[in-house]
């Protein structure tokens, strides 16, 4: 491993910026790369003798294929070959080889392995060309003819076929149950039941999936690829190709967002690498934005929800069952009702979740996948509660306070929701609150407020980092971490720029390369806590090594000195509190005449200690919504978010998370649906004109606050939980909330889109 990959165009913090301590607010030090295009992403790697791949999408639900006609197709100029199932390049055929780090239980899909048709949209051929422009024409000119069989896309018409799920995904809990919550929902005097619905969403990040593979001439593949782990997809395509570990190496040094899209390798992956394999030559494959609606989405879910109080306010009883959509392949699953059983006390618990098996793409984790959902029925269904109790819905939430986790019965490692509701509500305003809906009015708008809670897991994994000094004073950090936006580069150069007491533009953070050391996908809000663990470790590591050093070099200062008693600071290592009594660490280099010194370290969980607690992130989301009742037209004109997510490492970029959290939240709540033609079992709006996402019009004040807090217990080095994912969760309840205590209309259903807003009380269409 070399210290510094040139291909990788690492960037470092621009000079000037000065010592850094956690907290602080600290600019991306990817900014510039990105804003002036000197970052180079998966489809702009230029290669030698490059030939580019365009995929033909099935047209039908489910059958198989009968014949492909590609002869017009290959009689274009510059077309090299047309790969379909009955031309491929090997591939195995054990379903293992197909299985990523976050692959659900069954038989992943394999692209081009056989006719079968799962989905409509499904890749049924790829066209290989010199250029693109005769890839794409040529492309338009395969014709497929199939033998279609009977399709279902249809849940909500399909709820009595649902089933427990099968073999579980890696990490996934099947909800449990305590007590009796169907006898305390009879007997109590206040209670509520409803249903939720929550439509198909998709990622949609701004850079399409593509790759990039670059064949050298000894056969070795060099792949950009886009994805949240470069060493997920080295894994898959070794396995599913059988190449040795050696003949691969993907890349993925910048990342134009994912939001979960990127956890598992897309088929455009294997096709690319198909196209380099069968050609000899290298290749190029992107999808379109059509064709990025062609695999895993958010699953749309159904859910029932009943709760249980005394006239107090004090709950009695929990009950939430959901039925999510998966495909026929696999039981895609997520944790949707579990969170139900941890916001509040409550000793009568019942949760459920089934699965429904549809004629789509199996779907895939998208930002706080579960919760999102999960939280979002729970959450309105907290707010109904509080209507029928004549509550305050935040003196509803503080009435049922759980000091631990009620189903699990385990203290939490750490919680300041309290913290959270009381600044985020002081911050809001939400004690001028009137109870009664309809009773603010501002011109032709109603005006109302509403809130809710979030949660989300407080993750840690394995991970290893490598920290190397260099003689020049340069501290480079290295482990094969992804950052897909998220500040990755710039909250571990903060990490290993304040344990060496360095400025961060003598800090570089090596990333995105297979080669590296370990690091797991980036994803579920884990990245700090797991590999910044790692860069914590490596670096406290590497002080223990420079003052031996010093020890030996510089007797007279620090014979007899422990870790605690020196400190390190503008590239020097000096005893505590006196920094005129030190040497410079260039010059204990240089004295033992050494280039570079490095040190490793293992980030593993503290995982006999962790199981002893429930380990969360938590928030409060108060909002603010104004609704134009004669247009249906809603606007969010404020949001106030509380986050407690231990100690903050990067406040800048840690905000930032949040604040785009609450945005895809408010575009979950009114904007963002996928719709199927169950006709076709064709998603039809699979495009930027028809699928509505929120626009800068649609977005106001944000406001983000974080909660004094620090857990040890999910991080022991850092004290940190990660907010990636915290920052959507609870956001849509706490608009469809506001919009009740603006109109008095309960929309059960997401999005609330203005037709929902003119027919007024809105029930799930289909129930069981």
């Amino acid at each position: 491993m070399t210290d510094l990959i040139p291909e990788l165009k690492t960037p470092t913090a621009p000079a000037g910026t000065g010592r850094v301590r956690a907290g602080m607010a600290v600019s991306r030090v990817d900014g510039r790369a990105k804003v002036t295009g000197a970052a180079e992403y998966a489809a702009e790697i230029a290669a030698p003798d490059l030939a580019y791949g365009v995929v033909v999408s099935g047209t039908v639900a489910k059958g198989r294929i009968k014949r492909i006609d590609t002869a017009a197709a290959l009689a274009v100029p510059g077309v090299l070959d047309v790969l379909t199932h009955e031309n491929r390049p090997r591939m195995r055929a054990n379903d293992l080889a197909y299985k990523d780090m976050t692959a659900p239980g069954g038989s992943p899909f394999r692209p081009l392995f056989s006719g079968e048709i799962f989905w409509s949209g499904q890749p049924v051929a790829l066209v290989v060309a010199e250029t693109f422009e005769a890839a794409r024409h040529a492309a338009a000119l395969v014709l497929v003819t199939y033998e279609i069989d009977e399709h279902d896309t249809n849940l909500l018409a399909s709820l009595d076929k649902a089933y427990k799920p099968r073999p579980m995904k890696a990490g996934f809990t099947p909800p449990s149950s305590k007590g009796d919550a169907d006898a305390e929902w009879r007997d109590a005097p206040v209670r509520v039941e409803a249903e939720y619905y929550n439509a198909v969403e998709h990622h949609n990040p701004m850079e399409m999936f593509a790759s990039t593979v670059v064949r050298g001439a000894d056969g070795h593949l060099t792949i950009y690829d886009k994805t949240q782990s470069s060493q997920n997809s080295r894994w898959y395509v070794s396995h599913v190709f059988g190449l040795g570990k050696d003949k691969v190496t993907v890349r993925n040094p910048y990342v134009g967002g994912a939001f979960g899209s990127g956890l598992r390798p897309q088929y455009q992956l294997p096709l690319a690498v198909m196209g380099a394999l069968h050609l000899k030559r290298s290749v190029r494959v992107v999808l379109t934005r059509q064709q990025m609606f062609s695999f895993g989405h958010r699953p749309e879910t159904w859910h029932k929800v009943k709760l249980a109080a005394d006239r107090d306010g004090k709950l009695r009883a929990i009950w939430h069952e959901a039925l999510q959509e998966t495909s026929r392949l696999e039981d895609y699953v997520e944790v949707v009702v579990n969170w139900s059983g941890q916001l509040y006390a409550c000793e009568h618990i019942h949760l459920g979740y089934q699965l429904v098996a549809q004629d789509r793409a199996t779907p895939i984790d998208m930002r706080a996948p579960g919760a999102v959902h999960g939280v979002h029925a729970m959450e309105v269904a907290m707010d109904e509660l509080a209507y029928a109790l004549e509550m305050d819905p935040l003196a509803l939430r503080l009435k049922n306070y759980a000091e631990h986790n009620h189903l699990e019965d385990k203290p939490f490692s750490s919680k300041e929701l309290r913290q959270c509701y009381l600044q985020g509500s002081e911050r809001f305003g939400w004690k001028d609150r009137p109870l009664a809906p309809r009773s603010m009015r501002d011109g032709d708008e109603l005006v109302g407020w509403g809130m809710a809670t979030g949660i989300w897991d407080a993750m840690v994994m394995v991970a290893r980092a490598s920290a190397v000094l260099h003689a020049d004073g340069r501290l480079v950090v290295s482990s094969a971490a992804t950052d897909i936006g998220t500040g990755t580069y710039t909250v571990m150069a903060m990490i290993a720029a304040e344990q060496l007491g360095l400025p961060m533009e003598r800090v570089t953070f090596q990333l995105g390369d297979s080669t590296l050391p370990l690091a797991p996908i980036e994803g579920g809000s884990s990245h700090v806590t797991t590999v910044g663990g790692g860069v914590h470790g490596a670096c406290d590591k590497l002080k223990a090594t420079l003052l031996k050093m010093a020890q030996s070099q510089a007797a007279d200062i620090f014979k007899g000195r422990k870790i605690n008693q020196v400190e390190f600071n503008d590239g020097r290592i000096h005893l505590r509190g006196l920094p005129d009594q030190g040497i410079g660490l260039s010059d204990l280099l240089a004295r033992a005449g050494k280039e570079r010194v490095e040190e490793k370290f293992l980030m593993t969980p503290q995982l006999l200690k962790q199981r002893k607690y429930a380990r969360a992130v938590h928030s409060a989301v108060f909002v603010e919504v104004r609704v134009n009742e004669l247009l249906g037209m809603v606007r969010v004109t404020r949001v106030v978010s509380a986050v407690a997510a231990g100690r903050i490492i990067s406040a800048k970029t840690a905000a930032s998370q949040v604040s785009g959290a609450v945005v895809w939240g408010i575009s979950e709540a009114l904007h963002e649906e996928t719709f199927t033609d169950h006709r076709l079992g064709r998603f039809m709006n699979h495009n930027f004109a028809e699928y509505h996402v929120a626009a800068n019009a649609d977005i106001h004040d944000i406001q983000v606050i974080f909660a004094d807090e620090e857990d040890r217990i999910v991080s022991k080095q850092l004290g940190a939980k990660g907010v990636g994912e915290i920052g959507i969760v609870g956001v849509s309840a706490a608009v469809a909330n506001a919009i009740f205590h603006a109109t008095g209309k309960r929309l059960r259903s997401t999005p609330i889109t203005p037709d929902k807003i003119l027919m007024g009380d809105h029930e799930v269409p289909v129930g069981r």
